[in-house]
Protein backbone atom coordinates (compact mmCIF):
# COMPACT_ATOMS: atom_id res chain seq x y z
CA UNK A 1 0.00 0.00 0.00
CA UNK A 2 1.40 3.64 -1.28
CA UNK A 3 0.34 6.62 0.47
CA UNK A 4 -1.44 8.91 -2.19
CA UNK A 5 0.62 11.99 -2.73
CA UNK A 6 -1.65 14.84 -1.11
CA UNK A 7 -1.74 17.08 1.99
CA UNK A 8 -4.61 17.95 3.65
CA UNK A 9 -4.03 21.36 4.43
CA UNK A 10 -1.34 23.43 5.94
CA UNK A 11 -3.57 25.59 8.42
CA UNK A 12 -1.94 27.46 10.55
CA UNK A 13 1.68 26.39 9.67
CA UNK A 14 0.72 22.49 10.04
CA UNK A 15 0.83 20.70 7.27
CA UNK A 16 -1.25 17.32 7.49
CA UNK A 17 0.29 14.57 5.21
CA UNK A 18 -1.55 10.93 5.30
CA UNK A 19 0.47 8.12 5.32
CA UNK A 20 -0.08 4.26 5.13
CA UNK A 21 -0.28 4.29 9.20
CA UNK A 22 -2.21 7.56 9.19
CA UNK A 23 -2.24 11.21 9.24
CA UNK A 24 0.85 13.30 10.23
CA UNK A 25 0.41 17.21 11.13
CA UNK A 26 4.19 18.58 10.85
CA UNK A 27 5.39 22.42 10.80
CA UNK A 28 5.81 24.64 8.36
CA UNK A 29 8.02 27.61 9.27
CA UNK A 30 8.36 29.57 6.16
CA UNK A 31 12.09 28.30 5.98
CA UNK A 32 11.64 24.14 6.07
CA UNK A 33 9.17 21.80 6.46
CA UNK A 34 9.18 19.20 9.01
CA UNK A 35 7.32 16.18 10.56
CA UNK A 36 8.91 14.47 13.11
CA UNK A 37 8.63 10.54 15.54
CA UNK A 38 6.76 9.64 12.84
CA UNK A 39 6.19 6.18 13.56
CA UNK A 40 7.33 3.27 11.09
CA UNK A 41 7.55 0.57 12.99
CA UNK A 42 5.73 -0.62 16.77
CA UNK A 43 7.28 0.10 19.57
CA UNK A 44 9.53 -2.72 20.48
CA UNK A 45 8.68 -3.55 23.98
CA UNK A 46 7.52 -6.71 25.52
CA UNK A 47 7.66 -9.85 22.83
CA UNK A 48 7.92 -7.22 20.04
CA UNK A 49 11.77 -6.55 21.92
CA UNK A 50 13.68 -8.42 19.73
CA UNK A 51 11.48 -9.33 16.65
CA UNK A 52 11.68 -8.02 13.36
CA UNK A 53 10.01 -4.13 13.25
CA UNK A 54 6.40 -4.60 12.89
CA UNK A 55 3.70 -1.95 11.23
CA UNK A 56 2.68 0.51 14.25
CA UNK A 57 -1.05 -0.17 14.76
CA UNK A 58 -3.40 2.37 12.62
CA UNK A 59 -4.78 5.60 13.80
CA UNK A 60 -6.93 8.13 11.66
CA UNK A 61 -6.62 11.56 13.30
CA UNK A 62 -3.45 13.83 12.88
CA UNK A 63 -0.75 12.62 14.69
CA UNK A 64 1.93 15.37 16.40
CA UNK A 65 4.68 15.43 14.47
CA UNK A 66 6.02 19.40 15.03
CA UNK A 67 8.20 17.77 17.51
CA UNK A 68 11.17 15.04 18.06
CA UNK A 69 10.35 11.55 19.86
CA UNK A 70 12.00 9.40 21.72
CA UNK A 71 14.96 7.81 21.44
CA UNK A 72 16.98 4.17 21.76
CA UNK A 73 17.39 3.35 25.14
CA UNK A 74 21.64 3.51 25.13
CA UNK A 75 24.47 3.74 28.00
CA UNK A 76 25.69 7.70 28.78
CA UNK A 77 29.54 8.11 28.98
CA UNK A 78 30.60 12.24 30.24
CA UNK A 79 33.47 10.94 27.85
CA UNK A 80 31.42 10.92 25.36
CA UNK A 81 28.73 14.06 25.81
CA UNK A 82 26.31 13.54 23.02
CA UNK A 83 23.48 15.33 23.09
CA UNK A 84 20.35 13.23 21.88
CA UNK A 85 18.22 16.00 21.04
CA UNK A 86 15.67 14.28 23.32
CA UNK A 87 14.63 11.56 26.04
CA UNK A 88 15.23 8.15 25.61
CA UNK A 89 11.64 5.95 25.67
CA UNK A 90 10.06 3.08 24.56
CA UNK A 91 8.44 4.45 21.33
CA UNK A 92 11.11 5.04 19.27
CA UNK A 93 11.17 3.58 15.81
CA UNK A 94 10.50 6.90 14.36
CA UNK A 95 12.10 9.44 11.53
CA UNK A 96 12.10 12.53 10.58
CA UNK A 97 11.26 14.08 7.65
CA UNK A 98 12.49 18.03 6.20
CA UNK A 99 11.57 19.30 2.74
CA UNK A 100 12.02 22.82 1.52
CA UNK A 101 9.28 25.35 2.27
CA UNK A 102 7.60 25.33 -1.39
CA UNK A 103 7.50 21.32 -1.02
CA UNK A 104 4.79 19.72 -2.73
CA UNK A 105 3.03 16.48 -2.72
CA UNK A 106 4.30 15.03 -5.94
CA UNK A 107 7.31 17.08 -6.14
CA UNK A 108 9.05 14.25 -6.70
CA UNK A 109 12.55 15.71 -5.05
CA UNK A 110 15.54 13.55 -4.58
CA UNK A 111 15.67 12.03 -1.32
CA UNK A 112 18.28 11.37 1.38
CA UNK A 113 18.13 8.78 4.01
CA UNK A 114 20.26 9.21 7.62
CA UNK A 115 20.93 6.12 9.49
CA UNK A 116 23.12 8.11 12.27
CA UNK A 117 26.56 6.49 13.99
CA UNK A 118 27.87 5.75 17.21
CA UNK A 119 29.25 2.25 17.63
CA UNK A 120 25.90 0.39 16.88
CA UNK A 121 25.22 1.25 20.46
CA UNK A 122 25.29 5.58 20.98
CA UNK A 123 23.31 8.06 19.14
CA UNK A 124 19.67 9.68 17.77
CA UNK A 125 17.83 10.86 14.65
CA UNK A 126 17.17 13.73 16.52
CA UNK A 127 20.65 15.05 17.67
CA UNK A 128 20.74 19.05 17.00
CA UNK A 129 23.73 17.71 14.31
CA UNK A 130 21.63 16.34 12.26
CA UNK A 131 19.11 18.73 11.83
CA UNK A 132 18.08 19.05 8.12
CA UNK A 133 17.24 22.79 7.21
CA UNK A 134 20.51 23.41 5.77
CA UNK A 135 21.01 20.19 3.89
CA UNK A 136 16.98 20.08 2.49
CA UNK A 137 16.83 23.51 1.47
CA UNK A 138 20.22 24.15 0.22
CA UNK A 139 20.33 21.22 -2.11
CA UNK A 140 16.34 21.50 -2.63
CA UNK A 141 16.24 17.44 -1.76
CA UNK A 142 13.73 15.95 0.62
CA UNK A 143 15.86 14.38 3.95
CA UNK A 144 14.75 11.52 6.29
CA UNK A 145 16.61 11.00 9.76
CA UNK A 146 15.45 7.24 11.48
CA UNK A 147 15.93 6.02 14.94
CA UNK A 148 17.04 2.08 14.54
CA UNK A 149 17.02 -0.22 17.42
CA UNK A 150 21.13 -0.34 19.02
CA UNK A 151 23.64 -2.66 21.06
CA UNK A 152 21.72 -5.10 22.82
CA UNK A 153 18.33 -4.66 21.25
CA UNK A 154 19.87 -4.05 18.18
CA UNK A 155 22.61 -6.43 17.66
CA UNK A 156 22.26 -8.95 20.01
CA UNK A 157 22.73 -12.34 18.29
CA UNK A 158 20.75 -14.74 20.62
CA UNK A 159 19.53 -16.92 17.43
CA UNK A 160 23.27 -18.20 17.68
CA UNK A 161 23.06 -19.80 20.65
CA UNK A 162 19.52 -21.88 19.49
CA UNK A 163 16.94 -19.19 20.26
CA UNK A 164 13.88 -19.28 18.00
CA UNK A 165 14.51 -16.77 14.95
CA UNK A 166 11.17 -15.36 15.15
CA UNK A 167 11.16 -13.77 18.23
CA UNK A 168 15.06 -13.34 18.69
CA UNK A 169 15.37 -11.91 14.98
CA UNK A 170 19.24 -11.58 13.69
CA UNK A 171 20.69 -8.40 12.99
CA UNK A 172 17.53 -6.25 14.67
CA UNK A 173 19.07 -2.89 13.32
CA UNK A 174 19.50 -3.67 10.09
CA UNK A 175 16.18 -4.54 9.27
CA UNK A 176 14.64 -1.30 11.26
CA UNK A 177 16.78 0.16 8.66
CA UNK A 178 15.19 -1.58 5.83
CA UNK A 179 11.95 -0.95 7.42
CA UNK A 180 12.29 3.03 6.80
CA UNK A 181 13.40 2.27 3.32
CA UNK A 182 10.20 0.80 2.94
CA UNK A 183 7.95 3.41 4.64
CA UNK A 184 9.94 5.78 2.27
CA UNK A 185 9.68 3.71 -0.55
CA UNK A 186 5.57 3.76 0.05
CA UNK A 187 4.76 7.46 1.99
CA UNK A 188 7.54 9.95 0.55
CA UNK A 189 5.61 10.97 -2.65
CA UNK A 190 2.78 12.78 -0.28
CA UNK A 191 6.06 14.67 1.61
CA UNK A 192 7.56 15.70 -2.48
CA UNK A 193 9.83 12.99 -2.57
CA UNK A 194 10.80 11.01 -5.21
CA UNK A 195 10.62 7.43 -4.15
CA UNK A 196 12.42 6.01 -6.84
CA UNK A 197 15.27 8.85 -6.18
CA UNK A 198 16.83 7.47 -2.44
CA UNK A 199 20.63 7.72 -1.31
CA UNK A 200 21.03 5.75 1.69
CA UNK A 201 23.74 7.42 3.84
CA UNK A 202 25.44 7.56 6.86
CA UNK A 203 28.25 7.83 9.21
CA UNK A 204 30.60 5.32 11.14
CA UNK A 205 28.50 2.54 12.32
CA UNK A 206 25.35 4.24 10.12
CA UNK A 207 28.28 3.74 7.24
CA UNK A 208 28.37 0.25 8.11
CA UNK A 209 24.70 -0.28 8.14
CA UNK A 210 24.79 1.23 4.31
CA UNK A 211 27.44 -0.87 3.24
CA UNK A 212 25.97 -4.07 4.85
CA UNK A 213 22.49 -2.99 3.11
CA UNK A 214 25.01 -2.86 -0.40
CA UNK A 215 24.88 -6.22 -0.14
CA UNK A 216 22.00 -7.36 1.39
CA UNK A 217 19.30 -9.24 -0.87
CA UNK A 218 16.37 -7.93 0.94
CA UNK A 219 17.48 -3.84 0.22
CA UNK A 220 17.16 -4.73 -3.68
CA UNK A 221 15.86 -1.81 -5.09
CA UNK A 222 15.07 0.28 -2.10
CA UNK A 223 17.73 3.12 -2.79
CA UNK A 224 19.28 3.99 -5.81
CA UNK A 225 22.52 5.70 -4.69
CA UNK A 226 24.49 5.32 -1.47
CA UNK A 227 27.53 7.21 0.89
CA UNK A 228 29.49 5.74 3.48
CA UNK A 229 31.50 8.39 5.53
CA UNK A 230 34.01 6.45 7.67
CA UNK A 231 32.67 2.68 7.15
CA UNK A 232 33.94 0.09 9.71
CA UNK A 233 33.28 -2.10 6.64
CA UNK A 234 35.02 -4.95 8.03
CA UNK A 235 33.30 -5.12 11.53
CA UNK A 236 30.23 -7.74 10.54
CA UNK A 237 31.23 -10.82 12.04
CA UNK A 238 30.70 -14.55 11.99
CA UNK A 239 27.52 -15.89 14.17
CA UNK A 240 30.13 -17.05 16.02
CA UNK A 241 31.53 -13.74 17.65
CA UNK A 242 27.91 -12.95 17.91
CA UNK A 243 26.92 -16.07 19.98
CA UNK A 244 30.19 -15.06 22.47
CA UNK A 245 29.04 -11.96 23.04
CA UNK A 246 24.90 -13.23 23.62
CA UNK A 247 26.48 -15.83 26.13
CA UNK A 248 28.75 -13.36 28.28
CA UNK A 249 25.03 -10.93 28.19
CA UNK A 250 23.20 -13.19 29.53
CA UNK A 251 26.02 -14.68 32.23
CA UNK A 252 25.81 -10.33 33.44
CA UNK A 253 21.81 -10.47 33.79
CA UNK A 254 22.20 -14.63 34.76
CA UNK A 255 19.84 -15.95 32.71
CA UNK A 256 20.28 -19.21 31.26
CA UNK A 257 19.61 -20.28 27.73
CA UNK A 258 16.70 -22.02 28.50
CA UNK A 259 14.66 -18.64 30.35
CA UNK A 260 15.22 -16.60 27.09
CA UNK A 261 11.60 -15.82 27.88
CA UNK A 262 12.80 -13.70 30.52
CA UNK A 263 14.57 -11.31 28.13
CA UNK A 264 11.28 -9.87 27.63
CA UNK A 265 10.05 -8.68 30.83
CA UNK A 266 13.31 -7.00 32.16
CA UNK A 267 13.40 -3.77 32.94
CA UNK A 268 15.25 -1.84 29.98
CA UNK A 269 17.36 -0.23 32.28
CA UNK A 270 19.04 -3.63 32.82
CA UNK A 271 19.52 -4.51 29.59
CA UNK A 272 21.09 -1.51 28.89
CA UNK A 273 23.14 -1.93 32.14
CA UNK A 274 24.71 -5.16 30.72
CA UNK A 275 25.09 -3.54 27.31
CA UNK A 276 27.21 -1.31 28.67
CA UNK A 277 29.25 -3.68 30.27
CA UNK A 278 29.93 -6.12 27.58
CA UNK A 279 30.46 -2.93 24.95
CA UNK A 280 33.04 -1.85 27.39
CA UNK A 281 34.67 -5.32 27.78
CA UNK A 282 35.31 -7.04 24.38
CA UNK A 283 37.44 -4.16 22.73
CA UNK A 284 39.95 -4.80 25.87
CA UNK A 285 39.70 -8.47 26.10
CA UNK A 286 40.18 -8.39 21.98
CA UNK A 287 41.28 -5.22 20.25
CA UNK A 288 39.93 -4.23 17.15
CA UNK A 289 36.68 -5.89 18.12
CA UNK A 290 33.03 -3.89 18.88
CA UNK A 291 30.66 -5.90 21.08
CA UNK A 292 27.97 -5.37 19.25
CA UNK A 293 27.67 -5.22 15.07
CA UNK A 294 26.21 -7.07 12.17
CA UNK A 295 26.69 -10.84 11.87
CA UNK A 296 26.46 -12.68 8.59
CA UNK A 297 23.17 -15.05 8.87
CA UNK A 298 22.66 -16.03 5.60
CA UNK A 299 19.50 -14.28 5.43
CA UNK A 300 20.30 -10.17 5.33
CA UNK A 301 24.08 -10.53 5.59
CA UNK A 302 24.43 -13.25 3.72
CA UNK A 303 28.56 -12.75 3.38
CA UNK A 304 30.96 -10.39 4.59
CA UNK A 305 30.37 -6.79 2.79
CA UNK A 306 33.76 -6.68 1.75
CA UNK A 307 33.91 -10.18 0.32
CA UNK A 308 29.97 -9.55 -1.57
CA UNK A 309 31.61 -6.12 -2.98
CA UNK A 310 34.50 -8.17 -4.17
CA UNK A 311 32.62 -10.83 -5.94
CA UNK A 312 30.50 -8.37 -7.80
CA UNK A 313 27.50 -9.38 -5.78
CA UNK A 314 26.46 -5.31 -4.38
CA UNK A 315 24.04 -3.49 -5.90
CA UNK A 316 24.53 -1.76 -8.82
CA UNK A 317 23.96 1.82 -7.35
CA UNK A 318 26.56 4.69 -7.94
CA UNK A 319 28.66 5.25 -4.33
CA UNK A 320 30.14 7.62 -2.23
CA UNK A 321 33.06 6.30 -0.17
CA UNK A 322 35.61 7.87 2.15
CA UNK A 323 36.86 8.56 5.19
CA UNK A 324 38.83 10.91 7.44
CA UNK A 325 42.66 11.82 7.40
CA UNK A 326 43.15 11.56 11.15
CA UNK A 327 39.93 8.99 12.38
CA UNK A 328 41.80 7.67 15.14
CA UNK A 329 42.74 11.01 16.80
CA UNK A 330 38.98 10.86 18.03
CA UNK A 331 39.67 7.86 20.15
CA UNK A 332 43.11 8.93 21.54
CA UNK A 333 41.47 12.00 22.81
CA UNK A 334 38.64 10.29 24.67
CA UNK A 335 40.67 7.01 25.71
CA UNK A 336 38.69 4.87 24.15
CA UNK A 337 39.49 1.26 23.76
CA UNK A 338 37.48 1.22 20.52
CA UNK A 339 40.55 1.35 18.52
CA UNK A 340 43.75 -0.31 19.30
CA UNK A 341 46.25 2.74 19.31
CA UNK A 342 48.81 1.01 21.52
CA UNK A 343 51.76 -0.40 20.18
CA UNK A 344 51.22 -3.66 22.65
CA UNK A 345 47.28 -3.31 21.57
CA UNK A 346 47.87 -3.64 17.78
CA UNK A 347 50.47 -6.63 18.71
CA UNK A 348 47.55 -8.51 20.08
CA UNK A 349 44.82 -7.80 17.39
CA UNK A 350 47.29 -8.69 14.89
CA UNK A 351 47.99 -12.05 16.84
CA UNK A 352 44.15 -12.54 17.25
CA UNK A 353 43.42 -12.07 13.16
CA UNK A 354 46.76 -14.33 12.79
CA UNK A 355 44.92 -17.17 14.97
CA UNK A 356 41.84 -17.20 13.09
CA UNK A 357 42.79 -16.94 9.94
CA UNK A 358 46.46 -18.99 10.12
CA UNK A 359 46.77 -18.75 5.96
CA UNK A 360 46.30 -14.98 6.16
CA UNK A 361 48.74 -12.64 4.84
CA UNK A 362 49.71 -10.28 7.65
CA UNK A 363 51.75 -7.19 6.92
CA UNK A 364 55.49 -7.44 8.24
CA UNK A 365 57.03 -4.34 10.78
CA UNK A 366 59.27 -3.48 8.14
CA UNK A 367 55.97 -3.09 5.65
CA UNK A 368 53.93 -0.72 7.89
CA UNK A 369 57.30 1.15 8.78
CA UNK A 370 57.41 2.50 5.17
CA UNK A 371 54.36 3.74 5.12
CA UNK A 372 53.60 5.08 9.23
CA UNK A 373 56.42 7.12 10.70
CA UNK A 374 57.05 8.18 14.15
CA UNK A 375 57.06 5.88 17.03
CA UNK A 376 54.10 4.51 19.86
CA UNK A 377 51.00 5.99 19.58
CA UNK A 378 51.79 8.53 16.80
CA UNK A 379 52.26 5.24 14.52
CA UNK A 380 50.02 3.36 16.16
CA UNK A 381 47.10 5.85 15.06
CA UNK A 382 47.95 5.61 11.41
CA UNK A 383 47.64 1.71 11.62
CA UNK A 384 44.74 1.48 13.78
CA UNK A 385 42.77 4.41 11.43
CA UNK A 386 43.70 2.82 8.43
CA UNK A 387 43.09 -0.65 9.08
CA UNK A 388 39.97 0.42 10.72
CA UNK A 389 38.66 2.46 8.16
CA UNK A 390 40.52 3.66 5.04
CA UNK A 391 41.67 0.12 3.79
CA UNK A 392 38.27 -1.17 4.34
CA UNK A 393 36.70 1.63 2.42
CA UNK A 394 38.96 1.00 -0.35
CA UNK A 395 38.75 -2.73 -0.51
CA UNK A 396 35.31 -1.88 -0.86
CA UNK A 397 35.75 0.54 -3.76
CA UNK A 398 37.99 -1.62 -5.51
CA UNK A 399 35.20 -4.18 -5.33
CA UNK A 400 32.04 -2.41 -6.07
CA UNK A 401 33.52 0.03 -8.97
CA UNK A 402 32.63 -3.65 -11.16
CA UNK A 403 29.54 -3.19 -10.93
CA UNK A 404 28.40 1.06 -10.67
CA UNK A 405 30.58 3.95 -10.58
CA UNK A 406 32.44 4.66 -7.34
CA UNK A 407 33.65 8.32 -5.91
CA UNK A 408 36.75 7.71 -3.41
CA UNK A 409 37.03 10.86 -1.17
CA UNK A 410 39.57 11.44 2.07
CA UNK A 411 38.75 14.55 4.68
CA UNK A 412 41.35 16.70 5.15
CA UNK A 413 39.78 19.85 6.66
CA UNK A 414 40.79 21.06 10.21
CA UNK A 415 39.78 24.27 12.12
CA UNK A 416 43.09 25.56 13.95
CA UNK A 417 41.50 24.62 17.38
CA UNK A 418 41.21 21.13 16.36
CA UNK A 419 44.55 20.98 15.18
CA UNK A 420 45.86 22.66 18.50
CA UNK A 421 43.67 19.66 20.38
CA UNK A 422 45.87 17.34 17.98
CA UNK A 423 42.80 16.03 17.03
CA UNK A 424 43.01 17.29 13.35
CA UNK A 425 40.49 15.70 10.65
CA UNK A 426 39.41 12.81 12.91
CA UNK A 427 36.33 10.11 13.32
CA UNK A 428 33.02 12.40 12.83
CA UNK A 429 34.68 15.97 12.19
CA UNK A 430 33.24 15.97 8.69
CA UNK A 431 29.22 16.49 10.27
CA UNK A 432 29.02 19.64 10.91
CA UNK A 433 29.70 20.38 7.36
CA UNK A 434 27.64 17.40 5.93
CA UNK A 435 24.85 18.66 7.46
CA UNK A 436 25.75 22.84 7.43
CA UNK A 437 25.23 22.79 11.22
CA UNK A 438 28.28 24.45 11.89
CA UNK A 439 28.29 24.87 15.82
CA UNK A 440 25.43 23.39 16.38
CA UNK A 441 26.80 20.99 19.40
CA UNK A 442 26.77 22.40 22.52
CA UNK A 443 30.42 23.37 23.84
CA UNK A 444 31.88 22.50 20.56
CA UNK A 445 34.74 24.09 20.36
CA UNK A 446 35.71 23.57 16.74
CA UNK A 447 35.67 27.37 15.59
CA UNK A 448 37.01 28.69 18.91
CA UNK A 449 40.25 29.52 17.11
CA UNK A 450 38.36 30.61 14.31
CA UNK A 451 38.23 29.44 11.06
CA UNK A 452 34.19 29.97 10.60
CA UNK A 453 34.37 31.22 7.31
CA UNK A 454 36.77 28.74 5.59
CA UNK A 455 34.58 26.00 7.40
CA UNK A 456 31.33 27.13 5.98
CA UNK A 457 33.00 27.22 2.79
CA UNK A 458 34.08 23.54 2.95
CA UNK A 459 30.47 23.18 4.41
CA UNK A 460 29.03 24.58 0.95
CA UNK A 461 31.07 23.16 -1.29
CA UNK A 462 30.77 19.69 0.55
CA UNK A 463 26.65 19.80 0.83
CA UNK A 464 26.54 20.68 -3.11
CA UNK A 465 28.24 17.42 -4.00
CA UNK A 466 26.51 15.37 -2.01
CA UNK A 467 23.20 16.72 -3.02
CA UNK A 468 24.16 16.50 -6.53
CA UNK A 469 24.90 13.28 -5.68
CA UNK A 470 21.83 12.45 -4.84
CA UNK A 471 19.57 14.36 -7.18
CA UNK A 472 21.92 13.37 -10.37
CA UNK A 473 24.13 10.33 -9.25
CA UNK A 474 27.11 12.91 -9.96
CA UNK A 475 28.64 14.57 -7.65
CA UNK A 476 29.59 17.89 -9.60
CA UNK A 477 30.79 20.60 -7.31
CA UNK A 478 30.06 24.37 -7.72
CA UNK A 479 31.28 26.22 -10.43
CA UNK A 480 35.18 26.29 -10.86
CA UNK A 481 35.89 23.26 -8.78
CA UNK A 482 37.77 20.41 -9.64
CA UNK A 483 36.06 17.28 -11.27
CA UNK A 484 35.87 14.70 -9.10
CA UNK A 485 36.32 11.25 -11.63
CA UNK A 486 34.94 8.05 -10.48
CA UNK A 487 37.60 5.97 -8.73
CA UNK A 488 38.99 3.39 -11.23
CA UNK A 489 41.78 0.96 -11.44
CA UNK A 490 44.27 3.03 -13.37
CA UNK A 491 43.97 6.77 -12.15
CA UNK A 492 42.35 5.92 -8.52
CA UNK A 493 40.99 9.27 -8.72
CA UNK A 494 40.34 10.56 -4.84
CA UNK A 495 38.60 14.06 -3.81
CA UNK A 496 40.82 15.14 -1.37
CA UNK A 497 38.52 17.91 0.98
CA UNK A 498 40.02 20.85 2.43
CA UNK A 499 40.35 24.78 2.75
CA UNK A 500 40.88 23.91 -0.63
CA UNK A 501 39.71 20.93 -2.49
CA UNK A 502 41.97 18.68 -4.80
CA UNK A 503 41.55 15.09 -6.86
CA UNK A 504 44.45 13.08 -6.64
CA UNK A 505 45.23 9.83 -8.50
CA UNK A 506 46.08 6.85 -6.53
CA UNK A 507 46.31 8.97 -3.27
CA UNK A 508 46.49 5.61 -1.18
CA UNK A 509 49.13 4.24 -3.09
CA UNK A 510 51.78 3.74 -0.29
CA UNK A 511 49.45 2.69 2.42
CA UNK A 512 48.17 0.14 -0.02
CA UNK A 513 51.39 -1.54 -1.12
CA UNK A 514 51.94 -1.68 2.72
CA UNK A 515 48.60 -3.33 3.42
CA UNK A 516 48.26 -5.42 0.66
CA UNK A 517 45.33 -6.75 -1.50
CA UNK A 518 44.12 -9.57 1.67
CA UNK A 519 41.19 -8.00 3.20
CA UNK A 520 42.12 -7.88 7.05
CA UNK A 521 40.01 -8.42 9.55
CA UNK A 522 38.12 -10.76 12.49
CA UNK A 523 35.84 -13.44 11.18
Amino acid sequence: MTAEATTRNNAGGRPVVDTTHGPVRGVDDGTVKAWKAIRYAAAPVGDLRWRAPEPPTAWSEPADAGRVGPVCPQPTDPKIPIDLGAPQGDDFLTLNVWAPPDTQPGAAKPVMLWVHGGAYILGSSSQPLYHGRALAVGGDVVVVTVNYRLGALGFLELATLGADTDQFATNVGLRDVLAALRWVRDNIAAFGGDPTRVTLFGESAGAGVVTALLGSPAAAGLFTAAIAQSSPVTSSYHADGGRRVAERFLDLLEIGRQDLGRLAGLPIEAIVAASRTVFDEVPVRTPGRLAFAPIVDGDIVPDYPVTLARKGLTHPVPLIIGTNRNEAALFRWMKSPLMPIKPESIKAMFAEIAAEQPSLQLPSEAELGGAYRGRGKVKGMGVAGDLGFRMPSIWFADGHRAVAPVYLYRFDFATPMLRLLRLHAAHATELPFVWGNLGAVRRDPMFALGGRNSGAAVSQRVRSRWTNFATHGDPCGLDGEPTWRPYGADDRATLVIDAQDSVVDDLDAEVRRAWGDDVLSFL
